[in-house]
């Protein structure tokens, strides 16, 4: 019986998680998009999932960045989602939480646990 009462641990804290998730995210990819009348190729964004539940997390890093002209410090950003989905490095990520709309990438492996998944977050500037 204790894989049982683990398993019910797991899924209590996985719908814990779950509960803070108060924003949604849409996943877009860049990838090779055939034009259907020309029958080209090109690269194109391609949207591969769309309103999923998620909470993004800041955190302030100790880290004094030097600007042009002054010091400014460096935020720490994290999106928390389902631990089954795959999102690749680089991916623009969409992000609508607390009335904000946000654009970011995905720019490095996410932490993906039993409950959930990390994935530290950078703003989207433009694809690479």
């Amino acid at each position: 019986m204790v894989g049982g009462a683990t398993e019910r641990a797991r899924r209590a804290a996985r719908k814990a998680i779950e509960s803070t998730y108060d924003g949604v995210c849409t996943i877009v990819e860049r990838r090779d998009v055939k034009d259907e009348r020309t029958k080209l190729s090109r690269r194109g964004e391609v949207t591969v999932l769309e309103k999923q539940p998620c909470r993004l997390s800041y955190e302030k890093l100790n880290i004094v960045v030097q600007a042009d002209a002054a010091a400014r410090i460096s935020q720490g950003v994290k999106l928390f989602m389902d631990p089954e989905i795959t999102v690749r490095g680089g991916s623009k990520i969409i992000v609508e939480q607390d009335g904000k709309r946000c654009e970011y990438a995905a720019s490095g492996e996410p932490a993906v646990h039993f409950s959930h998944q990390e994935i530290p977050l950078e703003l989207f500037r433009s694809w690479a």
